[in-house]
């Protein structure tokens, strides 16, 4: 057994001898989604207050809305009641370090974990490879304001999205664990 799975089960072992969160009911209590990166330095439940039972919190690489993403938020909102949404991304994303031209790249030269330096991306190894990436779509980031205000915008003109939801802007400062409101993506998320 790995080291990270032993402190997982042994975590989860803790947490489960003291649970008393078995009757939540499924919707969220405070009717609300976040859509935020998945980035480990973020917290969503300390830096937007929430508990166990609270809201959606959807996560992916750069907190992007992808298919899958607005996906998620209209089920959130058709079958499970929620009322508002946040698109939340953060300062120093590692989404701003690489174009899909170089994450295309290093996937045709390996498959094996990438690094990075003064000078760029790097493989540590060669192939196998695949050219499979070719094929997505990666969601990079040139600025962070502006792909917050176009995730908001496009989800607000999905046509699964319902008029009357607001969707608010934000960034994360990493360095302060502050919200910073982008006004030009919550004025389109109105």
């Amino acid at each position: 057994m790995s080291n990270i799975l032993n402190e997982v089960l042994l975590a989860n072992r803790d947490y489960a001898a003291s649970f008393d969160k078995g009757d939540l009911p499924m919707p969220p209590g405070r009717h609300f989604a976040i859509l935020t990166c998945m980035d480990a330095r973020l917290d969503p439940a300390k830096y937007a207050g929430l508990s166990e039972g609270d809201a959606h919190v959807i996560r992916n690489a750069g907190g992007r809305a992808s298919d899958d993403a607005i996906r998620s938020l209209v089920i959130s909102y058709k079958l499970l009641g929620t009322r508002e949404w946040f698109v939340v991304h953060h300062t120093d994303c590692g989404m701003e370090t690489f174009t899909d031209e170089i994450m295309r790249g290093l996937l045709a030269s390996s498959l094996k974990t990438a690094s990075v330096d003064e000078h760029g991306w790097h493989d540590c190894c060669q192939g196998p490879g695949s050219t499979e990436g070719n094929y997505i779509d990666w969601l990079t980031i040139k600025d962070q304001a502006q792909s917050v205000l176009e995730d908001v915008v496009r989800i607000k003109a999905h046509p699964l999205v319902p008029a009357e939801i607001p969707v608010y802007g934000y960034i994360y400062d990493v360095k302060s664990g502050r919200l910073i409101e982008v006004p030009a993506a919550t004025a389109a998320g109105k």
